[in-house]
């Protein structure tokens, strides 16, 4: 395939700068489309993180209905193969039970992805429904970390934040059901920001007062990539359960200011989880260099009853993910999973939560509201809460602790053990408010390790606000500057 740019130069633009190229007349549409093909083939078959490239939408950027006029101007962009459809495409969601699911129509958001000017020309890899660390199933895929690929890329989003990572791909499609776009962000040295309720629609398949804690959003290597996306593809579809709000100007516009000096909360200590000592050091430094920029760091605990608040979740996931398998296998006229199509720890959480009664969900229910009311409540006092974004070092290949092809034989147990990993994401899915991983940090092994901003609801805008201010203070150079192991820069 032709190449329109270096690679060095090619990784050097994000997709505005990109996008602004292609309205200045200097590259097309379809070469730009081209060099991205060219790109994931590059370093695809060391990651797999790309399930299926679309050679017509690579051909011709208009194929799938992405619109010139819109911001990005038909940028190259791959749709996570799980949740928002993509008419006529494949979305086989991870598993072997979907293989050959082809949805006959767009999702909103889909559609708000075209008229934003984005050309999806693929899907990339997601383990299966999105249950669980990484995408990680020999019989299906392994997507593997661009920084060693002996370590995962963590998940759902896998395939998003290693061709974001390895400069396949200037963004990319991710969702958020409890870290599911901040923890490979992280674990990719990417950014990643899971959005307020009340954002990104999804629409015709559900809404977020039945999803509850699921949210969509993009994986990105520059700060105006996410403002420019937010922008361009929020909002809500005609009888959406709530309203979908809109902040007082564009993002992209809020995000060449730097914030008002922040109170911000530096906190890892969350009941019954607690970051590795290392961890724990490379949050201070964060917050040391945070508050090198005029704001005001302090360790504080918020007042929380954890243990409740992560139940809570547990309840909430088993019951959700139960009925999502039980309406798929409906859809295929089966009672129950395949044990030699679906993973066993699936079948695990359809068996512990099919049944589950309204008094369940109730207590669930209230103990969201009592975890929201006691985030809310601090956020009057404090801007920011400053977490890691995982708790432990991320994974090598191969480690089936946090897998659903674990033979671990309790979902209650399973899911206990994963949130002492990814201890600081899903409280935000919880109470509906955003966080944002930044890479700003290492494990001790020298992989990337994402510090995570959490604000008040609606708060998405200073989230974003302060991330332009740090990648200002970079020079744009995050991760100090290094690159991935697996980059397109790279032989």
């Amino acid at each position: 395939m032709s190449q329109v740019m270096s690679w060095e130069d090619w990784a050097a633009q994000d997709g505005v700068g990109l996008a602004g190229l292609m309205r200045a007349g200097e590259i097309t549409a379809a070469e730009v489309a081209a060099q991205a093909a060219a790109a994931i083939a590059k370093v695809n078959p060391a990651l797999c993180g790309v399930v299926e490239v679309f050679d017509d939408a690579v051909a011709d950027p208009g194929v799938n209905g992405a619109d010139p006029a819109g911001i990005f101007a038909g940028l190259p962009f791959l749709l996570k193969d799980l949740g928002p459809t993509l008419g006529g495409r494949l979305q086989e969601q991870g598993s072997h039970l979907m293989k050959g699911n082809r949805p006959a129509a767009d999702s909103f958001l889909v559609s708000k992805m075209k008229a934003a000017g984005l050309n999806i020309i693929g899907r990339s890899t997601t383990p299966e429904f999105g249950c669980c660390s990484s995408a990680e199933n020999p019989t299906m895929y392994v997507t593997r970390n661009p920084w060693d690929t002996g370590f995962t890329s963590c998940g759902s989003s896998a395939g998003a934040g290693v061709m974001t990572g390895a400069g396949a791909v200037p963004m990319a499609h991710g969702s958020d059901g409890g870290g599911s776009i901040r923890i490979p962000a992280g674990c990719c040295g990417v950014l990643g920001l899971k959005p307020s309720r009340g954002v990104f629609s999804i629409s015709p398949y559900g809404s977020d007062f039945a999803s509850v804690v699921s949210s969509q959003g993009c994986l990105t290597r520059s700060v105006r990539d996410s403002a420019a996306f937010f922008d361009a593809c929020r909002g809500g579809a005609p009888g959406e359960f709530m309203p979908f709000w809109q902040p007082d100007e564009p993002y992209l516009s809020l995000v060449e200011r730097d914030p008002k000096p922040l109170k911000i909360a530096l906190s890892h200590e969350w009941g019954p989880y607690s970051a590795t000592p290392h961890i724990a050091a490379e949050l201070v430094r964060a917050g040391e260099f945070l508050q090198s920029l005029g704001h005001h760091v302090e360790a504080v605990v918020p007042p929380v009853d954890f243990a409740r608040a992560y139940a809570a979740q547990t309840t909430c996931y088993i019951t959700n993910f139960a009925q999502t398998v039980r309406g798929l296998l409906a859809a295929k006229g089966l009672d129950a999973p395949p044990a030699d199509l679906v993973e066993p720890m699936n079948i695990r959480i359809w068996e512990q939560g099919l049944d589950a009664g309204y008094s369940q969900r109730a207590d669930m229910q209230l103990d969201f509201n009592a975890t929201a009311r006691a985030f809310g409540a601090f956020y009057q006092d404090w801007d920011i809460i400053l977490t890691p974004t995982t708790a432990r070092e991320t994974p090598p290949i191969g480690t089936t602790e946090y897998l659903t092809t674990t033979d671990n034989p309790s979902a209650l147990d399973w899911f206990g053990n994963l949130w002492g990993f990814f201890a600081y994401t899903p409280l935000d899915n919880l109470c509906g408010t955003p966080g944002l991983s930044m890479p700003l940090a290492k494990h001790a092994n020298g992989l990337p390790l994402g510090i995570q901003a959490h604000a008040a609801q609606g708060g998405d805008g200073l989230l974003l606000q302060l991330a332009a201010q740090v990648e200002r203070a970079l020079g744009g150079r995050w991760n100090g500057g290094a690159l991935p192991a697996v980059h397109v820069t790279r032989d």
